[in-house]
């Protein structure tokens, strides 16, 4: 079975990898192709899943392109994990909007839109491209904003597209462990869209726990999300938010700490990465071990001005592991095998919400199997959450239409109407920021 990966220079593929290493199963994936646009990064990520692979019976193949055509023709499974304008381009998105006075993180904001609004062209290509070259591929989106690239995509695979996102994952897997269950056997009733998303009940053995969370003040303070939100505002909202909806309830805090902090989180892994890639053309350097150092630091570092703003801490060493991996190689189980799961995934609403129309792509649990994730049905939202997401969900599809029509009006509506931006001065100063130094708006007219 063959899997291309697309930003397969990209510096946490590793992470695809090794998951691919531990499958011994009949029916796994035995060739992966690596396409990136730059050839450098490809040979140094190459050097990695070599030493990966280092004494690994039948380890996949792995071969390398810069041609698109060329990685994408045969393939089973694509896994899209671009990053159009690079993270100098992220650094951007934030420095823009933070001048501003509003957020600029790469998926909540203006940076989103921002992000959005260059890469939406770009997946909407590729989507044509699998469609002509390989139109029996599944497509695993986990290029950001995941949700909105899903459904751009989605618009000419259909359901052969699935967004895939780890941090519902990490949320359930942490609630689950402070209740003392095996979080493999948890039942978790979460539901939004990507990155703006609740968990509203969590069952174990067929009982929902999280209300015995919830009442306990000590409990609900003692992991990640109890300690970034804070046990009062976890019982107003009788819910547990997906770690990203702090950049809403604390969007004040967030923006004055992104704008106090010495690099944003851009900058920072911009410069981080280009250290990586830079050590690794060392013909001595011991390439993994340079990888797995670099990596640590990345997850250690995850969200840090949030956490300082909440006085939360360090993360905890059980959520330093990652887990997107794991998710895209259950999801490939499941389709290549017929082997039945569930998965909390990115995909078209058909009537799973009754305020979003069917096309619309969402995030909420899913049973998988060869016919690809079917959404399950789910208890409508409460009013607050409802009207979060139809906002957000709006602004998305206006960063759909200006990017399929080449509209800046279109582009100033999209980033007047986000939550997070609170003018439309703003917005238009937002627009003029972000096509002055991103060259891939430049379509927008």
């Amino acid at each position: 079975m063959k899997l291309t990966i697309l930003g397969g220079g990209g510096f946490r593929v590793p992470l695809v990898y090794g998951a691919l290493l531990t499958d011994r199963a009949e029916g796994r994936v035995t060739e992966v192709v690596l396409h990136d646009l730059d050839a450098g990064r490809l040979s140094a990520v190459t050097r990695v899943l070599a030493e990966q692979a280092a004494g690994v019976p039948d380890a996949p193949a792995v071969t390398a392109t810069t041609d698109l055509d060329e990685a994408l023709t045969g393939a089973d499974f694509v896994f899209s994990a671009i990053r159009v304008g690079g993270l100098e381009g992220r650094a951007d998105d934030e420095r823009v909007a933070l001048a501003q006075g509003v957020l600029g993180q790469e998926t909540v904001g203006a940076g989103g839109i921002a992000y959005g609004l260059r890469t939406v062209p770009v997946a909407v290509d590729i989507a044509r491209r699998v469609a002509r070259l390989a139109p029996d591929a599944w497509v695993i989106n986990f290029t950001n904003p995941a949700g909105l690239v899903t459904e751009a995509m989605s618009r000419h695979l259909g359901d052969r597209v699935i967004g895939i996102c780890d941090s519902p994952v990490g949320l359930g897997r942490r609630i689950a462990r402070v209740l003392g269950g095996n979080p493999k056997e948890a039942w978790i009733d979460y539901v939004g869209l990507n990155h703006l998303g609740w968990v509203r009940g969590l069952h174990i053995a067929g009982r929902d726990e999280l209300p015995r969370l919830l009442a306990d003040p000590d409990l609900l303070g003692s992991f990640e999300e109890g300690k970034l939100f804070g046990v009062d505002w976890l019982q107003s909202l009788g819910a547990i938010p997906n770690e990203y909806l702090h950049y809403y309830y604390f969007n004040r805090e967030a923006v004055r700490a992104y704008q106090q902090a010495e690099k944003t989180r851009g900058a920072f892994l911009r410069d981080q990465q280009a250290h990586f890639y830079e050590a690794v053309t060392d013909p001595g350097a011991k390439a993994l071990d340079v990888w797995d150092r670099t990596r640590a630091e990345r997850e250690a570092t995850y969200m840090s001005e949030n956490r300082e703003t909440a006085g939360a801490g360090e993360r905890d060493a059980d959520d330093l592991s990652g887990g997107y991996e794991k998710v895209a190689l259950a999801l490939m189980r499941a389709i290549a095998r017929d082997e039945r799961t569930t998965l909390i995934l990115n995909v078209r609403n058909r009537d799973t919400l009754s305020v979003l129309d069917g096309d619309a792509v969402i995030e909420v649990p899913c049973l998988v199997d060869a016919n690809g994730a079917h959404p399950v049905t789910v208890a409508p939202l409460p009013d607050h959450a409802t009207g979060l997401v139809c906002a957000v969900k709006a602004v998305e599809r206006e960063v759909l239409a200006a990017a399929e029509s080449g509209s800046r009006t279109t582009a100033v509506k999209a980033f007047a109407l986000h939550p997070l931006v609170d003018s439309v001065n703003v917005a238009r100063r937002l627009v003029e920021g972000y096509t002055e130094v991103h060259p891939g708006l430049a379509y927008l007219k």
